[in-house]
């Protein structure tokens, strides 16, 4: 029987319904895990998505041709049968199953299989074959609890308002930035926010998602204007005149790769907090595990490294070449975290 899904040099392409899921060249109809822009791209004839992402995919894209699909609704494509089911990753991400002739593959996009009080929790859907990243596919990687870390951020936060200090929070624009605003303590001081951040907390709010207050930080914003201040920066803004603005202030990086040796250095940061929206080492092997699948594909992250351990676990593993990024440390504007 041929595969329900193909590897291609435009995307992961389904040939009984004639479309791609989360591809990087421009086709004709392409279907969407998530948001975030290695995996939603301009240039595509038509995109189906979610309810919950299409919000963002418009303020991201502009103009573009846009089918919605609630989760766990079923549509018939070609010969293929798909639905959309919750990854955890980001609000409105996706797991896509696709069906053809009883055999069912599923394509993972990004996820993460712990709650975070913001997205979709991640549902395992059972399958023959599961595409899979694997972002932090080792050990190593296994992130701190959802309270713990709310403790370690906002007591960072106070101590730095207590002496006079501003505390910069670098963090990515869409899922990372809202999951923490959804963790801190607003009674702590102000939270001002970069402008790439604050319009897609807007895009969010306006779906109804509740985030406490922010401010969009202006150039007259300051830290005599907002002492004691929590300033969520996108990775890139941290270390340059934006957050330089905001005088004595401490700085941490919010990311998985904070569970690496040198990494926070390497970020100039003082503080590092491990926290992904990506599965951690146990999450990927839980996910994979309630699948079912015997079959398993890794597209991005730690691939070959993955690949090997899945198949001492008894899996047929194979690597692809995808051109996702996941939560990389120097595509620091996009590849989120």
């Amino acid at each position: 029987m041929a595969d329900v899904l193909t590897f291609t040099d435009r995307g992961i392409y389904c040939p009984a319904g004639d479309f791609y899921i989360d591809p990087w060249q421009p086709v004709d109809r392409a279907l969407i895990t998530h948001g975030h822009s290695d995996h939603a791209r301009p240039g595509m004839g038509r995109y189906l998505a979610t309810t919950g992402t299409a919000p963002v995919m418009r303020h991201r894209l502009g103009e573009i041709t846009l089918d919605t699909i609630s989760y766990g609704e079923e549509r018939q494509i070609g010969d293929a049968t798909v639905s959309f089911h919750p990854a955890g990753h980001v609000p409105g991400s996706a797991q896509i199953r696709v069906e053809v002739k009883g055999q069912v593959w599923v394509v993972s996009g990004d996820y993460k299989t712990v709650a975070d009080g913001l997205s979709e929790p991640f549902e395992p859907v059972k399958c023959h074959a599961f595409i899979t990243e694997c972002t932090f596919g080792l050990p190593i990687f296994k992130w701190t609890p959802q309270d713990v870390l709310t403790n370690q951020i906002n007591d960072w936060w106070a101590t730095n308002a207590a002496a006079g200090r501003t505390s910069i929070l670098g963090a990515y624009a869409l899922g990372k930035a809202q999951r923490l605003l959804a963790t801190v303590n607003p009674d702590i001081g102000p939270i001002l926010t970069h402008g790439a951040i604050e319009n897609t907390n807007e895009v969010l709010r306006n779906q109804g998602i509740t985030l406490p207050k922010t401010t969009y930080a202006t150039a007259d914003i300051t830290a005599k204007t907002h002492p004691g201040a929590l300033v969520l920066a996108t990775p890139s803004a941290l270390g340059t005149t934006w957050t330089r603005r905001f005088g004595p202030a401490s700085t941490a990086f919010a990311s998985g790769w904070m569970a690496l040796r040198g990494v926070r250095r390497r970020r100039a940061a003082d503080r590092g907090f491990i926290v992904s929206d990506h599965a951690d080492w146990d999450g990927l092997n839980e996910a994979i595990k309630a699948t079912g699948a015997t079959k398993v594909f890794a597209t991005h992250g730690y691939t070959s490294a993955f690949q090997r351990w899945l198949k001492e676990q008894g899996y047929d593993a194979h690597v692809v070449s995808t051109d996702y990024h996941g939560e990389s440390l120097d595509n620091a504007e996009e590849a989120e975290a």
